[in-house]
């Protein structure tokens, strides 16, 4: 059966599978490596692709941490890599393996992953947002992720908020600054029925409002997929979110739109891959 290959380059490690259809038939989970240099990660890399591949094998496609000229699969600046500065991956992928190569950010991997494989296949216009130790975000407008210069748009987190940005009051500093304890150990105690780590999260949906806000109005969709760890604990702040979305302006688009979370398991893997669909 026909393959494609999605690859999540992170700095910690790489994760490929090989997709049939819509599912994950084969995963590999590897060390980066990321501190002994470039040209080691890329050995990695290359060794991954090379382990997953088949004779049916019909494309390759990558999600970075980073900047991407879409164009030329060049990536720019790629997060906790050492020297991956400029790395022509697409040409020298296709060098290697004579196949084609294609290569987004990561959170427009998990956009599009949504878009072909998950929630989003029944949106025209959607936003794609991952909560974790960083926020990202990935935009579907007309079925197709936006056609950016740098693959830079969606960077909800890095907008101006308070005395810092989205991303500190979003992400899961958030947490470790408010209570010096994980997303994680303080939904715990929240669903143990603790007050103080019940009120941390009603906190963290009153922040998550306005990133919906901010995003209502720059995009207006018809729909946003959180993804991303903190995802997990939706339920702790969703009627927090709701509740202090009651004073925009326009309350026919709150209405409206759909909050939704991801059920895809594996999406880094299936949203590189849907860069190959």
């Amino acid at each position: 059966m026909e393959s494609i290959l999605g690859i999540d380059m992170g700095g910690t490690s790489i994760v490929g599978g090989r997709i049939e259809g819509d599912g994950i038939v084969e995963q590999i989970s590897v060390d980066t490596c990321a501190q002994e240099g470039g040209d080691k990660t890329m050995t990695i890399l290359k060794e991954l692709v090379r382990t997953l591949k088949t004779t049916d094998t019909r494309a390759i496609g990558i999600g970075v941490p980073s900047v991407v000229d879409r164009e030329a699969g060049i990536v720019y600046n790629v997060q906790n890599i050492k020297d991956w500065d400029e790395v022509h991956l697409k040409s020298l992928l296709e060098a290697e393996f004579g196949l084609p190569v294609h290569i987004d950010n990561d959170a427009n991997c998990f956009a599009y992953g949504e878009k072909i494989y998950g929630k989003g296949k029944g949106f025209r216009n959607f936003v794609g947002i991952t909560l974790g130790t960083g926020v990202g975000g990935g935009i579907i407008q007309n079925h197709h992720l936006l056609s950016d210069s740098n693959c830079g748009s969606g960077e909800f987190g890095e907008l101006p908020y308070l005395d810092s940005i989205l991303e500190e009051y979003c992400g899961s500093r958030f947490f470790t600054r408010t209570a010096g304890r994980s997303g994680y150990e303080i939904a715990l105690k929240a669903r143990q029925g603790d007050a103080e780590s019940i009120e941390i999260y009603n906190q963290y949906g009153k922040h998550i409002s306005v990133l919906v806000k901010m995003i209502l109005l720059i995009l207006d969709p018809e729909a946003i997929i959180f993804g991303g760890s903190i995802t997990n604990s939706f339920d702790l702040f969703e009627n927090a979110m709701y509740e202090n979305l009651k004073d925009f302006p326009y309350p026919k688009s709150v209405e409206k739109i759909q909050l939704l979370t991801s059920d895809l398991h594996n999406i880094g893997i299936l949203g590189a891959g849907a860069l190959c669909v």
